[in-house]
């Protein structure tokens, strides 16, 4: 399992992660290990041009969303180079990276997945 399989277990587990991505596929939105701060994202939510954890084709990329099919429920994966990773489903976008350096990413934490409010009736 790589470091960024294990980003996405914690995403899914609805816990933040901060981490120091290595590669120059997302220059200059990230250079190679500057701090980013990922977070659980609504995937219904996305819009070309964040910058998203998700798996494609078996393998976790922090990469673009270049596309989106909301009536089929996925999204296309992209480096920042014009390299489209393919389509994903939206299970499978762990999350969205809402800060890099400390810099935030504009409109990304409006699309965090928000916890669930515990059922007043229980």
């Amino acid at each position: 399992m790589g470091v960024l399989d294990g980003v996405a277990s914690r995403l899914a587990a609805g816990a933040e992660a901060g981490f120091r991505p290595t590669g120059s596929s997302m220059v200059p939105l990230i250079r190679s290990r500057q701090r980013v701060l990922v977070v659980p994202v609504d995937p219904a939510r996305l819009t070309p041009g964040d910058i998203v954890l998700a798996r494609v084709a078996g393998t976790v990329y922090l990469h673009l969303v270049s596309a989106v099919d909301h009536a089929r429920r996925r999204v296309q994966i992209s480096n920042n180079r014009g390299h489209v990773n393919g389509w994903t489903g939206h299970a499978r976008v762990f999350g969205i990276c809402v800060s890099v350096d400390g810099v935030p990413r504009p409109g990304a934490a409006e699309k965090a997945r928000r916890a669930t409010a515990p059922d007043a009736g229980a």
